[in-house]
């Protein structure tokens, strides 16, 4: 099963959260128009911007009010889907679609929104080294795709229907799944109308006071990741990748925890390019049989939403004999448990703003 399917499926877990039939569901949809600037976040894409892209965004969300924890404790957000098309006004980049899952948070009495979706994006003009040289932000068909929204709205001015405008950040990547892969970020700004499809009914939001404390004692997890992917050298291939994970944690509360602990790299991509670097550079030092092996510790931070957890982590590479981007990694991402103790894991491993991999993986928290 290719990477691409599994993200899917594992997102469609994350954020169809089981629900009592009888808790009264409200939906809202909403569409924006936007028009921005692809970022130079770095040099190697200063060709590819010469107009502004534009597009449309629509989104789905379902209300919550109370009825499972979580949703007391970060003020009842929306959890729902985004589907976004963008047209990069490029013949180069092409046009990109794109569907996400996503949560909404509010803030300022929820006149302010926030939105972050996580989801796959396809891309009609990849690079191909025949046809579309040029383009070496976008290394294959599909993507991985981030994107944020600021908004300012105001829902149910009339009969349901209200307004809402701001900033968007929308960003393409493959993570080195297959390479070239400098990815673009383009800056927007959208406006557009919402209706909720119960008209405007409005429902009470419900509150637990007095909450008891959440205390646990320090948790041990393992987890495996693999995945594929490639390194900046065009045509050295794809090739699997490994990662071992031991690590503590230390629940702080409801929302988080904090971890500490190591990583195991079997990178073969890595394999790859130091037979590539020790024949075409003699003058860099590397040789054929320098081993492509690396082991890092970590520091993390969990942030519980429901059933599943943000977690960033940033660590350092104590065994580090071939270099690769610099001693420093850093990984974002998701996690959704299975029980108590069983989780499935999405995380994309970087180094600053380098992408080296998304990782797929599962692990047990005990």
């Amino acid at each position: 099963m290719k990477p691409k399917f599994i993200l899917v499926a594992l997102l469609y877990g994350i954020f169809c959260f089981s629900q009592d039939d009888d808790i009264p569901k409200r939906y809202v949809l909403d569409a924006n128009l936007f028009n921005g600037s692809i970022l130079l976040h770095n040099p190697d894409i200063t060709h590819l911007i010469q107009e502004h892209p534009s597009g449309l965004i629509l989104g789905l969300n379902r209300k919550t009010y109370g009825h499972e924890e979580w949703e007391e404790l970060f003020n009842y957000p929306d959890v729902g889907y985004s589907f976004v098309y963008q047209d990069m006004n490029n013949e180069t980049l092409g046009k990109n679609f794109s569907l996400y899952a996503h949560f909404n948070f509010y803030f300022f009495k929820r006149n302010l929104q926030f939105r972050i979706g996580q989801g796959i994006a396809y891309t009609t003009n990849p690079y191909d080294k025949n046809d579309n040289f040029r383009n070496n932000a976008y290394g294959s068909d599909f993507m991985s795709s981030t994107f944020l929204m600021l908004n300012f709205q105001r829902e149910n001015i009339f009969k349901g229907l209200g307004f809402k405008a701001g900033i968007s950040v929308i960003h393409y990547s493959n993570a080195n799944v297959k390479s070239p892969n400098t990815s673009t970020n383009t800056f927007a700004l959208n406006a557009g109308l919402t209706y909720d499809l119960d008209g405007g009914k409005q429902q009470e939001f419900v509150t637990i006071p007095d909450r008891e404390k959440v205390t646990e004692p320090l948790r041990y997890n393992i987890a495996f990741r693999t995945g594929i992917n490639e390194s900046d050298v065009i045509g050295l291939g794809q090739h699997p990748f490994y990662i071992f994970s031991g690590y503590v944690d230390k629940r702080l509360g409801r929302k988080s925890a904090l971890q500490m602990g190591a990583d195991f790299f079997l990178s073969n991509f890595l394999k790859e390019l130091i037979r590539y670097q020790s024949i075409s550079f003699p003058e860099y030092g590397v040789q054929e049989n320098d081993d492509y092996k690396r082991f890092g510790l970590f520091l993390g931070h969990e942030l519980f939403i429901n059933k599943m957890s943000i977690v960033t982590q940033l660590g350092y590479y104590v065994y580090y004999p071939f270099d690769f981007e610099g001693r420093v990694y850093n990984r974002v991402g998701m996690k959704r448990y299975f029980g108590k103790k069983m989780y499935g894991v999405i995380t994309l491993k970087s180094h600053g703003a380098a992408a080296e991999a998304v990782e797929f993986g599962v692990g047990v928290r005990f």
